[in-house]
């Protein structure tokens, strides 16, 4: 986490803690938890112990919620060290406990007709469900508690819980619970503009994760009359957007991100504009990853934008390629058998590690066609698993429904483009009538539906 990025975090704490004193008015400084950042063994059975008593709740709903808001206050305080053994007291303590499990399934099973089976159901879901989660759930009762585990899964997140088999029992019953409340029917899309409260304008800054905004003038231009900027909002998170998308409005594909960003070129006439790109979708919770509603808000801003301007006729993206470059530098590494057919040029590499050579016009020229082939092949390429593509950005459009359109090269020559893709771009085309069947079709094969360019591209790499 950058110092920008812990900073706005750190803000963003103070107000949750600020709002969380509000439940319990009365309470005083002195009796507020004042723990070490990092978690003495003494503490921690200190907050295990409060643990229980706000789970037991002996005196009811409302202590249970104000003993649950000053956990909730002391986790703030703590550091990655002192959060970590917070999450693994939930996780060794407060888990399921599988011998009551095992006796309860035996019960049922063992139970004749005659006995109270659906008296049995019910206690199984119940034992099934990790005394944690109910502390979890009291945290979401309180002012932006549901900002607060939005911010807590990113934390666990950040600390491996992907490869850690107790931090993930955490991390996923966060995810169940933020999975049921921010389904997408709870979900309100609106624009923004440059009207738009300061403090919204500068999450967007701060949360913008494809194209960095580098200040506000940069905002202002992207927020112009031939730009449009939609956000979906929690009614829970009314300040907060949980991914947005920036739209521009064009004559025809844009094939370049930086004349699209350029802030001196001509506002465009909207009313000349036939094609509605989506240059940057970003997902401003990190929290909220793997709980998809990117694929809704694509046909939301469709339906909004279309009933604005009813002349547009072509929807389209113009997105990075952000595995291109690993990808292919492995390839070049050690070519496997398909690739000989490409006959690939044995100076490519050398070309490619040149110093400016995207900048060299014979350079560049003279491996367009070969890049763009061998872009082709990785972005139809299937993942490991066989049941995606292997580019994230591709199965996330390709699975909504867009067709693989055409390739850009050198549509994106920042650092960022160059590091990730040497430069090159895509447009994935929605084409309305099509949605549905390409992305049934995609989920049934795996496979990326794709344009005449990029069939014709593939066909030539095999002669």
């Amino acid at each position: 986490m950058n110092k920008a990025s812990s900073s706005f975090l750190n803000r963003t704490l103070k107000r949750v803690r600020n709002r969380w004193s509000e439940v319990s008015p009365n309470l005083k400084e002195q009796d507020e938890l004042h723990f070490s950042p990092g978690l003495s063994d003494k503490e921690l059975k200190e907050i295990a112990r409060l643990i229980d008593q706000s789970l037991n709740a002996p005196g009811g709903e409302v202590s249970a919620r104000k003993t649950a808001a000053r956990i909730g206050r002391a986790y703030m305080t703590l550091n990655k060290s002192g959060k970590e053994k917070f999450f693994r007291l939930l996780a060794t303590h407060y888990d399921v406990d599988d011998k009551l499990v095992n006796k309860t399934i035996a019960d049922y099973q063992q139970a004749g007709a005659d006995s109270d089976l659906p008296k049995l159901r019910h206690k199984l879901r119940t034992i099934l469900l990790a005394p944690r989660v109910k502390l979890l759930t009291l945290f979401n009762a309180l002012p932006e508690g549901i900002k607060f585990l939005v911010d807590m899964r990113a934390e666990i997140i950040s600390l491996g819980s992907e490869s850690d088999k107790d931090l993930r029992k955490v991390e996923r019953d966060i995810k169940h619970l933020l999975t049921s409340w921010f389904d997408v029917g709870f979900l309100k899309l609106k624009q923004i503009t440059w009207d738009s409260s300061a403090s919204l304008l500068e999450k967007l800054i701060e949360y913008e994760a494809v194209h960095e905004i580098a200040s506000w003038e940069d905002l202002k231009n992207r927020l112009a009359e031939d730009r449009r900027l939609f956000a979906f909002f929690h009614p829970n998170m009314p300040n907060e957007p949980l991914i947005f998308v920036n739209v521009a409005l064009l004559k025809g594909l844009a094939t370049n991100i930086q004349q699209l960003l350029d802030a001196e070129a001509p506002i465009a006439n909207n009313r000349e504009a036939d094609t509605a790109i989506f240059y940057s979708i970003s997902n401003a919770q990190t929290g909220l990853v793997g709980i998809g509603f990117g694929n809704f808000l694509i046909k939301r801003v469709v339906s909004e934008v279309k009933k604005e301007l009813p002349q547009l006729k072509q929807f389209a993206t113009l997105s990075p390629i952000p595995g291109f470059k690993s990808w292919l530098d492995k390839q070049l590494a050690n070519p496997p058998p398909e690739f000989l057919p490409l006959a690939i040029d044995p100076d490519l590499q050398a070309i490619l590690k040149s110093p400016d050579w995207h900048q060299n016009e014979k350079l560049y020229k003279s491996i367009e066609p070969i890049m763009k082939r061998l872009c082709a092949i990785y972005l139809t390429r299937q993942h490991a698993s066989k049941t995606r593509l292997l580019d994230p950005v591709a199965h996330f459009h390709i699975s909504n429904g867009a067709i693989i359109k055409q390739l850009n090269w050198l549509g994106n020559t920042s650092n960022a483009g160059l590091s990730q893709s040497y430069g090159m771009m895509t447009n994935y085309l929605y084409e309305l009538n099509d949605i549905d069947q390409n992305s049934e079709h995609y989920f049934i094969t795996h496979e990326a539906a794709i344009s005449k360019e990029i069939k014709q591209l593939l066909d030539n790499g095999k002669k």
